[in-house]
This record gives C-alpha cells, structure tokens and sequence, in this order.
C-alpha cells in the first residue's frame, strides 16, 4: 500500500519580504508564493493557521486583557514592593514565568513581558490552553482536533523543547514511518530578525541552516514513503524599527488615572484601551489623533480585518503605528529591539510566505488560515 506523509513546517517570522529574492528551499521546496497574514502577533497568527478560523471567530487575538474579575494573577501583586530595577529585569522576569506557568497550568505560550506588577491583578492572560494541541483554541477546533477524532498517527512540536530537540524527534518519528501527518514549528528566525533585524548577514546564514534541517528531513522521510509532501511556511514578516515611540508618556500626561479613568496594553505596535468614563475616552482619543506615527484603527477597518470584537474584550479602542515605528517602553518590554512584526497585515513586511515541492496550489491559498485547507485535503486524501 502506498504510504503519503503530509510534512508542514513552519518557520516563524520568514515573511516574504526576507525571501522573495533569496534561493531558500529552490531545490526542496522549489513553488512558491506570498500569503496576507492577518492583523495580530504570533498570538493570533498561529491560531488562525492551525484552525482556518479569523481572530473574531477563534478570540486568540492578544495576550493580555483587562479583566479584574477573571485575572489570575492576583497572587503577585506584592510584587509591585519591590524595586523595578529587579523585577523588570528580564532574567527575573523569565523565571517568575516559569513559576506562575507551572502553578496556574497554563499550556501554551506565557510570558510576563513588562506588565506592570502594580497593576498586574487587573489583567487576565488569554492563551491558558495550547492552540497545538488538540482541544486547544479558545473558540472551535484545530487541526489536531481532527488528526486526534481521526485517529491518524501524526507528530507535533512541542513548543517547550528546543528546536534541535523537536527536530530530532520529527527525525525519529520519520525513520520508524509510522506517521502521517507532521506539524513542525521553528521559532528561532522570530527571535534573530528581532534581535538584529532584516539586514544582518545573520540572517541569510539562519535560512541556509534551515535549509539543511528540512532537506535532512525530507530525505529521510523518502526513505519510509513514497510521496513526501512537505509545505513549509510562515505567519507572518518582520520590519526593522528606525523609529521609536514613548506612548506611555503622552497618555501619562493626561490628567487621567490608571484603573480609574482607563486601563491600557501598550502592545510592541499597537495600544489596546479601556475607558470607564467619556472624559477619559474623549480625552485619550484626542491625544492620540495627534501622534503622527500611527492612528486609531477604524471600526468598519477592524472587521474588514476580521479583529473585531463587539464585547470589547481586547480592547474598547485600537491605536496602531505605521511600519518601523516601535512603541518603547512597552508592556512587552523596557528597551528598543532591532525589528518588530504586528503591523498592519497588508504593509509590505507584514506578508507571508509558502514554500512546498507540490507543483500546483489551490487559487485559493491566499491568506495563512487558508493553511489550514491544505492540511485537512492531506488529511482526507
């Protein structure tokens, strides 16, 4: 019988932008196109490409929320005692993670980032559940929903092992050919474009090892099977930030009080706002019409986007830079990094790419939940 191995890797960050004239995959994967990602971080990027669904029909949109009632996090309020020149530390911060993770069983991506600890039992955290996992959106199902009620053997990354780990498990996995269906996540490029942007000679060196891992894998898959139809991908680019934006001071500004008058995430590219008077809301509305490095988003805009949410659970207003603009200090951290994604979905370091050694593709493919249609024909073929 003849034995098919559905293999889609994606690597995180790999936006058209960084590859359109770079020989990544010609030989492996050798068809090509740009995909339109949608408007979010990885945090609703992922979701999207694992359930084919939009952010306002799976709600995995931003991490953190304003939400007394419902936040968990009230256990580290006393935290706010401490000097900030210990807790924003970001060693600090990446073992409180690791300690508030494991005590409230969150299971997928968590981070601390830079939320405030003086304010941090007014927020609650979005993503407690993994979207890899089966059962793991917040809304619907993903595509290990259907591997798991199929009962197709398949593999899965785990997002708390290193690449290398996850590779050499893909590999062992390839090698019994026992499974088929593979879904490989690299998060390493991520972290590079924002650590030395677009233009490091790094960069091309990452997609070259990149490049040896998934022919490695290919071939070795070759040897279990008789076709391997791999489909590599991203979700979405990366913008070198030139420009820096101190949000917080010009909100701060305000004769406005925190947790009284509003309640804010200063996201790396976007703030998200909560008003509990029309003072507050007039008054921040009119501040930020007159910060010329990125606008309110309208509403007709946010669900022409399909990121808009009537409840206005992740935020009452949307207030977005323009590409290369960076929002620092933010919630997500105290200093400038090189280069930064969330940006409008159709600014041109926004895009995605695919990449697959299958010569034709549905017209259709267009946008990154659309991945999701050429999972579930693998699926059914």
């Amino acid at each position: 019988m003849s034995r098919t191995l559905s293999l889609f890797i994606m690597v995180d960050a790999c936006g058209w932008e960084i590859v359109k004239n770079d020989p990544f995959l010609k030989n492996v994967a050798p068809h090509r196109t740009k995909l339109e990602s949608v408007f979010g971080y990885s945090s609703t990027c992922v979701p999207s490409i694992v359930s084919g669904r939009w952010p306002d029909e799976h709600r995995n949109w931003c991490y953190f929320v304003h939400d007394p009632e419902r936040s968990p996090f009230r256990f580290l309020r006393w935290l706010r005692w401490l000097p900030k020149a210990v807790t924003s530390r970001r060693i600090v911060r990446r073992a409180l993670t690791r300690l508030v993770k494991s005590k409230l069983g969150f299971k997928g991506y968590f981070d601390l980032y830079n939320i405030p600890f003086e304010h941090i039992d007014r927020f609650d955290f979005t993503e407690k559940k993994s979207p890899l996992q089966a059962g793991g959106m917040n809304r619907g199902s993903n595509i290990f929903d259907r591997l798991k009620e199929g009962g197709i053997p398949h593999f899965v990354s785990d997002p708390d092992r290193s690449e290398e780990e996850n590779r050499a498990a893909l590999e062992s996995e390839l090698g019994s050919g026992e499974i088929d269906f593979a879904f490989m996540y690299w998060a390493g490029l991520d972290g590079l474009l924002h650590r030395v942007g677009n233009d490091s000679s790094e960069v091309p060196a990452k997609l070259r090892h990149y490049e040896r891992w998934i022919s490695d894998l290919a071939e070795k898959a070759k040897e279990r099977y008789d076709e391997v139809k791999l489909y590599v991908f991203s979700d979405h680019g990366m913008a070198n930030c030139d420009e820096h934006l101190d949000l917080k001071a010009v909100i701060e500004a305000l004769p406005l009080r925190f947790g009284k008058d509003y309640a804010v995430v200063y996201d790396s590219t976007m703030a998200r706002f909560w008003f509990f008077n029309e003072a507050a809301r007039d008054q921040i509305t009119a501040a930020l019409g007159n910060v010329p490095e990125g606008r309110i988003m309208p509403t007709e805009e946010l669900k022409r986007l399909r990121a808009h949410f009537e409840d206005g659970q992740f935020g009452e207003l949307i207030f977005l830079v323009r590409e290369g603009v960076l929002i620092v200090p933010s919630h997500m951290g105290e200093r400038p990094i090189r280069a930064m994604h969330g940006y409008h979905p159709e600014d041109a370091h926004s895009y995605a790419a695919l990449f697959t050694n299958q010569s034709t593709l549905p017209a259709e493919v267009t946008h990154i939940p659309h991945l999701h249609r050429l999972m579930t024909h693998s699926i059914a073929a």
